[in-house]
């Protein structure tokens, strides 16, 4: 990397890397180097390391330190918090030697940096718990500055705030704001809790395929990818639902996944285009088993987790304490709009639709009338957990048949802070109901529905082979750590989400510059002036850009000709 690209602190940085290597210290060591103990675990044992004169090994990134002469005091961060080291010259430097303390540690050092340190427990005159360095050892040299957030009195200085930045740069934004790490501890917590309820009940972790050939399970668009060697099209999964169910089919009683999943869709705060869904099929149970199940593991996860079943999310606090109000998909339409669509055609809910407000457009069936309606009136009134239960047949293609009403399935979506969190159904077994809805949505796809379902011939198969009555159920994951963790931003729970390409700046190509007749070293430093491109030349003033570019060779000591200020009013007249 050129030096004009680089900060005036980049440049210190390196030039220090080749100072450590100068004097025999590699900046990344390859051996291993044995820590003992971390942060918390000092302070949570402190009196008897104190009372046992223990020698302790941490090792950390450099957070702040504090020169007072022949001593300092530096904070180490490690992967559990931060600790105080207290370094004095003559306890690291036994020997008239004095140049790891007065050169390595107070010149070449940084904030960023990380060191190994050996010493044992003290407690300063602050009463702080701290440790008293006998040995360091440089472990990696950091060459860009961190954002150091500073606060004094009450006000926050050079916080890294900036959700672009922090999304982009997690590995900034976990280094340098506290509680970011704490979401993704807590994220892993309910996955294992999750773990552990199923484990218990004897059910299966699975994996099922992440490339199909045919994109089943939900109703979205998919990504499409090409396989080379077969020269087949192949989509990324956008459920893992129909091989899930193969599984019943071969005789396995209860299997779950956790399954990144891939949707070729919007993003907004609570959309990604790939996410988590835990999905779970049991057999010889139904919808009703599977709500008391859902809503029992719940309550359990949050218990485990945060220690209640309260959550605050904004201003709203959310009890996951079972039970959960039971309420019909037909009952909350009413509710929330005073319409009955209780046996309506779809010329009849287009009507609703207009009568409401709701944009539709041609390509729509009932199904999709019915869930815009619902979406657009009723769903965001249900904050406490609710199941929304009973939904018409045409919304749900893998969904059993209600056993009282053939109009309507046995099927439920759980509904918290507004917003849905888990899918379930008395799974369709019936393999000859099966073909007719694949064969619906084949008629929606042939209008125009590009997120209707696939027909997968090979699903229908296996049916034909016969699955006991199952109940199956997907909870986005995502969205439940979401809520767990207070969050409203899905990205907030993502360690990477996914993000538009970065903006890079617009620059002339070289040769652009040379057709005019400025010569190539100095294309880089008109560049790092800010001339990115040679029209932009035309509009500067010749003197200021004379005394611009001869201050860049000058402060970077780039050793280059100035050239004379004749020469640069050509540049400017081309």
């Amino acid at each position: 990397m050129h030096n004009l690209e680089l900060s005036e602190q980049e440049i210190l940085r390196r030039q220090s890397l080749d100072e450590l290597r100068k004097l025999g210290i590699e900046p990344y060591p390859a051996a291993q180097y044995e820590v003992n103990a971390t942060s918390v675990s000092i302070k949570n044992d402190f009196d008897t390391l104190e009372e046992k004169k223990e020698t302790m090994c941490v090792a950390g990134r450099i957070m702040s330190r504090r020169i007072m002469g022949k001593a300092a005091f530096v904070e180490i961060m490690d992967s559990e918090g931060r600790i105080q080291v207290y370094i004095a010259r003559d306890e690291i430097c036994l020997d008239e030697d004095k140049t790891l303390y007065d050169v390595v540690f107070k010149k070449l050092l940084d904030i960023g940096d990380f060191i190994g340190i050996t010493g044992k427990v003290f407690r300063t005159q602050m009463g702080e718990k701290s440790l008293r360095a006998e040995t360091l050892t440089v472990l990696s040299k950091s060459l860009k500055p961190l954002p150091i957030v500073k606060t004094k009195d009450g006000v926050t200085y050079d916080a890294f705030t900036d959700p672009e930045q922090r999304y982009r740069q997690r590995y900034v934004d976990l280094i340098v704001n506290e509680g970011i790490k704490d979401i993704f501890i807590k994220r892993t917590e309910i996955f294992n809790a999750m773990r552990e309820i199923f484990n218990k009940e004897g059910y299966l972790e699975v994996d099922t395929p992440v490339l199909q050939s045919i994109p089943g399970g939900a109703t979205a668009r998919p990504f499409i990818t090409h396989h080379n060697a077969l020269n087949i099209p192949l989509y990324l999964r956008i459920a893992n639902e129909l091989y899930l169910k193969r599984l019943i089919v071969g005789g396995f009683e209860g299997v779950y996944e956790f399954s990144r999943d891939f949707r070729n869709e919007g993003m907004d705060r609570t959309h990604n285009p790939e996410f988590t869904v835990m999905e779970i099929y049991v057999a010889y149970k139904d919808y009703k088993w599977m709500m008391e199940f859902t809503e029992n593991m719940l309550e359990k996860v949050a218990l485990k987790v945060l220690g209640t079943t309260k959550t605050k999310v904004g201003d709203r606090e959310i009890d996951f304490k079972a039970p959960y109000p039971r309420v019909t998909m037909i009952d909350a339409i009413k509710e929330h709009t005073g319409i009955d669509i209780t046996g309506m055609d779809e010329t009849q809910l287009r009507d609703v639709c207009k009568q409401l407000h709701i944009e539709v457009d041609e390509t729509m069936g009932k199904g999709k009338l019915i869930d815009e309606i619902f979406g657009e009136k009723a769903e965001s009134n249900y904050i406490q957990p609710t199941f929304i239960i009973d939904y018409p047949k045409e919304m749900s293609p893998l969904s059993k048949r209600h056993r009282n009403n053939p109009e309507l399935t046995e099927r439920f979506e759980l509904f918290v802070n507004g917003k849905e969190l888990a899918n379930a159904y008395s799974e369709l077994n019936d393999p000859i109901d099966q073909r007719e809805r694949f064969e619906e949505q084949l008629r929606l796809s042939e209008k125009g529905d590009d997120e209707a379902m696939f027909v997968d011939q090979d699903f229908l198969r296996s049916l034909e082979y016969g699955m006991p009555p199952t109940a199956g159920m997907g909870i986005g994951m995502d969205r439940l750590t979401m809520l767990l963790t207070g969050q409203t931003s899905i990205q907030e729970v993502l360690l990477f989400p996914q993000m538009r390409p970065e903006k890079k700046e617009k620059k002339d190509p070289v040769e652009k510059y040379t057709e005019i007749g400025i010569p190539e070293k100095w294309i880089i430093v008109l560049q790092k002036a800010g001339y990115n491109e040679v029209e932009s030349l035309k509009e500067a003033n010749p003197n200021k850009l004379h005394q611009e570019i001869c201050g860049l060779n000058k402060k970077h000591k780039l050793g280059l000709n100035n050239p004379t200020i004749d020469e640069v009013k050509q540049w400017t007249n081309h």
